[in-house]
């Protein structure tokens, strides 16, 4: 019996073992998502402070040009 029983114990070793392996390996993928979702976010809100700055350039030149027809 002494030999069935260091099997039974080594296979749940072996499958508690796995299912943490499995455990981790769904952290770390769960923490790839997360870098990336947060890596978007910051690209969006420089695409969107790009654009703002752009708008807001273009909104100075073109009053330049309004100020300068102004005078002529």
């Amino acid at each position: 019996m002494g030999l069935m029983d260091d099997a039974k114990d080594l296979a749940a070793e072996a499958g508690h073992k796995a299912g943490e392996a499995a455990h981790d390996i769904g952290e770390a993928a769960h923490d790839a998502k997360e870098r990336l979702g947060d890596k978007a976010d910051q690209m969006r809100a420089d695409a969107d402070v790009k654009a703002a700055e752009a708008n807001r350039d273009s909104v100075e030149k073109k009053n330049q040009l309004k100020d300068q027809l102004r005078q002529d």
